[in-house]
């Protein structure tokens, strides 16, 4: 591993993996935390913290602040967890635009009730100008572990189908597109969005998915190769079937990435029981945030560990952990 911190440590791909296992790990280890999932599961609760440096802090569809609830929420979600209670913590840099800190908490107070949550405690506070970059915010969150429901990589099986709620890439697209004043059509927005009742929406048809998981840092790339590395599974991805909108491809392949790679704020995946694929599909289609799911792959009982993605010229390539950042401050 680097002997310095890089900002590909905190992308979610293989130096994220590294500085994990070879660092956090090892000094913190217990049978929670070594779960591995997005929220730990702590008897009939579930928690979860992340924190929140994206740039620009406002951009088409969301901003930090929105971010940074809905984040959480999903993060327990995907738990199987009722989402209850957050607490958030802002650092703020001396100089920061008094009506943009209001605009963001109230950005943030919007998307607490949309997910109907409570922000119960929180801390401020305040660095000199240039020892921050504005504003970065950190988020836990509390909630209540649905009966019945027991999301974990070992319940995992060849055979399973795998769900997604959307079109993927739009949020990093969006980012880039801020970032670097590239126009875009209206519609390519970040998909930033609570997706709880979605979640609970799913486990009500079908208490048994697997594993839920949220496609974040390093995106469906790094979601899917973590899954198969948790479960010790092959897992087969069909490209014709994964959602992806025209513009975003587009911008992929001008600018060279891999729209696997790319960061979503509002997608989730699923491992769900073959025959519950197309009734979990059907109620995933009428929430507004799961309007575009699809089933785009399956486990398989061979190349354990491993993620292909069957091309749409019949050929199968290997997609691998991603290796760096492809867009740094993302979320």
């Amino acid at each position: 591993m680097s002997k310095k911190i890089l900002i590909a440590h905190g992308a979610g791909g293989k130096l994220s993996g590294e500085l994990l296992h070879e660092v956090i790990l090892p000094a913190f280890d217990n049978e929670i935390l070594n779960e591995l999932h997005d929220g730990a599961k702590i008897g009939q609760l579930a928690m979860t913290t992340d924190s929140y440096v994206v740039r620009p802090i406002f951009f088409r569809g969301a901003d930090i602040g929105k971010l940074s609830i809905c984040g959480t929420v999903n993060d327990l979600a995907v738990t199987g967890a009722i989402p209850k209670y957050i607490s958030v913590g802002v650092i703020l840099e001396e100089g920061f635009d008094f009506d943009a800190l209001k605009k963001i908490v109230n950005s943030m107070a919007t998307a607490a009730r949309e997910a109907d949550v409570k922000i119960v405690t929180g801390d401020t506070k305040v660095v000199g100008k240039g020892q921050a970059d504005g504003i970065f915010i950190n988020t836990a969150g509390i909630g209540e572990l649905i009966d019945g429901v027991d999301i974990s990589a070992k319940k995992i099986c060849a055979g399973m189908k795998i769900l997604v709620s959307g079109t993927i890439g739009d949020h990093a697209t969006t980012i880039l597109a801020e970032r670097h004043g590239l126009e875009l059509p209206e519609k390519i927005q970040s998909d930033c969005a609570p997706l709880n009742k979605l979640v609970a929406e799913m486990l009500t048809v079908e208490p048994k998915i697997a594993m839920l998981r949220d496609v974040t840092r390093g995106g469906l790339a790094a979601v899917m190769n973590e899954i198969a590395q948790s479960a010790n599974v092959g897992i087969l991805l069909d490209e014709k079937k994964i959602p992806v909108r025209d513009e975003v491809r587009g911008v992929c392949d001008i600018l060279g990435f891999d729209v696997l790679e790319l960061a979503n704020e509002g997608k989730i995946v699923a491992v769900v029981p073959s025959e519950s694929s197309e009734k979990i599909l059907s109620v995933m289609r009428k929430n507004v945030y799961g309007i575009n799911a699809a089933e785009i792959g399956e486990v398989v009982g061979t190349s354990a560990g491993k993620v292909g993605l069957r091309t749409e010229i019949g050929g199968v390539r290997i997609v691998d952990m991603p290796a760096g950042e492809l867009v740094p401050r993302i979320c």
